[in-house]
C-alpha cells in the first residue's frame, strides 16, 4: 500500500487489491491529468515487486524461515518559507529502523549489520546521487504541482477548538489541554506555570488527522492540586490572530454534578408517578372484574384479564466534546520554527509478507514506537532495487 499526503492530508492511495492509483480528494481528482494516474500506478507496481524481493532477502539476512513481516518506506520533502528544501528517506523492517538517507551529508546510515550490507552495495553503485536528485528536485517539483491543484483547500486556516480538563489521582492533579478541528497541522500547545513554559514536564500527543480534513492534538502535565491556579495552557496556531491562554475551570465539574443529581431526582419522581398511576388503574380494573366486567375483544389481555402495559424510563448524561477520531501518536510535533510557514509532503509505502511469500496490501506500522509514529505519504519514482538484491 502507498498513501500520499500533502500537509498531513491523504490525497492519493494505491494498494495491490485495487491495483490502481486513486484520488482521495476532489482537488487532485480535478487537477491531475488522466495519464498521471497510469504513471503512478506503474511506479507503484514496480515498487511493489521490488519490495517483495526485498522482504525475501531480509528474511534470509535475519535467519527467518517464515511468519508475518513488513517493510516500510518513508520518503518526503518540505518546502520552507525561505525557499529552502528539506527531505528525508527511511526504510524500516518489522517496525524497526533499517536504513536511512542523510540529505545534508549525502550518505546512507545503516541501523544494524544486516542493513550495513545494503549500505555498502548502494555506496558502490552510487545510489546516493539519485536519492539527492529526487529529494532536492523531483519531490519539490511534484509538491509545487500538488499545492497548485489544491491551493484553495490547502491554504485555508481553521483555528482550534480548545478544551482544558483536570482530574485528581492519588494526590496528583493531571491537567489536559486538547485542541480540536484545526488546519493546517502546524500548532504549538504548551503548558505554563506562571511565566515559565514547561516543555520537558509536558507529555504530548501527536498531531492526528480527523476524517473531515482537520487535526487534533493534546498536551498533558502533572501538578500539585494546591497549585492548580498557577497553570495555563498556551495555544498558538496560524488560524488564531494571536496566541491564546486557557485555564481549567473546575466549577464546570460541579455544575455537571448538580445537573446529574437533579436529573436523577426527576427520573425517580416520574417513576413514582407512573407506578402510582399504574396501581390506581389496576385497582379500578380489579373492581370492574368483580362486578362482572369483561375487557373488549381485540385488547392485549394478560392471564389475569388486565391489559398489559410496559413503561421504560431512562436518564442519560454525556459530558465532553468530540468523538469519532483515534488518538494515536504519529510522531513528535515538528520544529515550529522550521515548518510553521512551510509545506510538507511525505510518503509511506508498506508491504506485508506471510510465511515467506511476498504480497502487497498492508502498510504495517510494526510494533516499535518509532515506526508506529511515522507520518506518511506519496512516493514518486523511488528506486529501492538495491535492497532487494541478495547477499
Amino acid at each position: 500500500m502507498s498513501i500520499g499526503f500533502v500537509d498531513g492530508i491523504p490525497f492519493t492511495r494505491y494498494d495491490s487489491e485495487r491495483g490502481w492509483e486513486e484520488p482521495l480528494t476532489q482537488w487532485i481528482k480535478d487537477g491531475a491529468e488522466p495519464e498521471y494516474w497510469e504513471e503512478q500506478t506503474q511506479i507503484n507496481e514496480r515498487n511493489q515487486n521490488v519490495a517483495a524481493r526485498s522482504l525475501e532477502t531480509l528474511q534470509e539476512r535475519y535467519n527467518q524461515s517464515g511468519g508475518f513481516h513488513t517493510i516500510q518506506w518513508l520518503s518526503g520533502c518540505d518546502l520552507l518559507s525561505d525557499g529552502s528544501v528539506h527531505g528525508s528517506q527511511r526504510a524500516g523492517y518489522d517496525g524497526r529502523d533499517f536504513i536511512s538517507f542523510d540529505l545534508e551529508y549525502g550518505r546512507f546510515v545503516a541501523a544494524d549489520s544486516a542493513a550495513e550490507i545494503t549500505r555498502r552495495r548502494w555506496e558502490q553503485e552510487e545510489v546516493a546521487e539519485g536519492r539527492m536528485n529526487y529529494l532536492k528536485h523531483v519531490c519539490p517539483e511534484w509538491l509545487r504541482k500538488y499545492v497548485g491543484y489544491g491551493q484553495k483547500e490547502l491554504e485555508r486556516k481553521e483555528p482550534p477548538d480548545v478544551h482544558v480538563s483536570g482530574k485528581e489521582e492519588h494526590g496528583t492533579l493531571i491537567l489536559s489541554c486538547h485542541a480540536y478541528g484545526f488546519y493546517p497541522n502546524t500548532i504549538t500547545v504548551s503548558w505554563m506555570k506562571g511565566d515559565d513554559t514547561l516543555d520537558q514536564e509536558t507529555e504530548r500527543g501527536g498531531i492526528v488527522p480527523n476524517s473531515d480534513g482537520t487535526f487534533h492534538t493534546w498536551a498533558r502535565i502533572e501538578a500539585l492540586p494546591e497549585e492548580r491556579e498557577q497553570y495555563r495552557c498556551r495555544v498558538e496556531h496560524p488560524g488564531m490572530p494571536e496566541p491564546r491562554i486557557f485555564a481549567w475551570e473546575p466549577t464546570s465539574g460541579g455544575n455537571l454534578t448538580v445537573v446529574v443529581a437533579v436529573s436523577v431526582i426527576a427520573a425517580i419522581l416520574i417513576l413514582i408517578i407512573v407506578l402510582i398511576g399504574f396501581g390506581v388503574w389496576k385497582l379500578k380494573s380489579g373492581r370492574r372484574d368483580r362486578s362482572g366486567y369483561n375487557p373488549a375483544a381485540g385488547k392485549d389481555v394478560g392471564t389475569n384479564g388486565i391489559t398489559q402495559v410496559q413503561s421504560r424510563i431512562g436518564v442519560g448524561f454525556q459530558r465532553g466534546i468530540g468523538a469519532g477520531w483515534m488518538d494515536w501518536d504519529q510522531g513528535e510535533i515538528p520544529d515550529q520554527r522550521r515548518v510553521q510557514s512551510g509545506i510538507r509532503w511525505n510518503c509511506r509505502v508498506g508491504l506485508e509478507l506471510d510465511s515467506g511469500v511476498g504480497s502487497g496490501g498492508m502498510d504495517g506500522a510494526g510494533s516499535e514506537k518509532d515506526w508506529a509514529r511515522m507520518d506518511g505519504v506519496e512516493w514518486v519514482g523511488m528506486d529501492i532495487a538495491g535492497l532487494g538484491q541478495s547477499g
